[in-house]
């Protein structure tokens, strides 16, 4: 196998070795259930943000309502991200998924 590798020098051997293990980083993650977690976990944070986004935009900005209209999801958010083993790495995504959430929210009419 590898003399097969060293005679593809144009490169085609690297390119097939990154398809290959990319497969597997895919399959390794759809068999642990990963992508279920972090598309659950994302769906939560988003829903939890939707009421409270909807509260901080009745509340007065920077008063200690609109605070904590922001910050009080972000306890349970993170439980549940602890709980499910998921890496620091994923935090973007859930943050930008509490921002969706706030802003959508916020157009809610109650």
């Amino acid at each position: 196998m590898t003399d097969d590798l060293r005679v593809a020098g144009d490169g085609k051997a690297v390119s097939t070795l990154f398809i290959l293990f990319g497969t597997l980083l895919i399959m390794d993650i759809l068999s642990q259930s990963k992508v279920a977690v972090v598309i659950g976990l994302f769906l939560f944070t988003y829903l939890i943000n939707l009421p409270f986004g909807s509260l901080r935009v009745r509340s007065r900005k920077f008063s200690f309502k609109w605070f904590m209209y922001i910050h009080i999801p972000i306890p349970a958010i993170f439980l549940l991200r602890v709980f499910s083993h998921l890496e620091f790495r994923y935090v973007p995504i859930f943050v930008f998924a509490a921002l969706m959430g706030q802003f959508h929210g916020g157009k809610i009419e109650v």
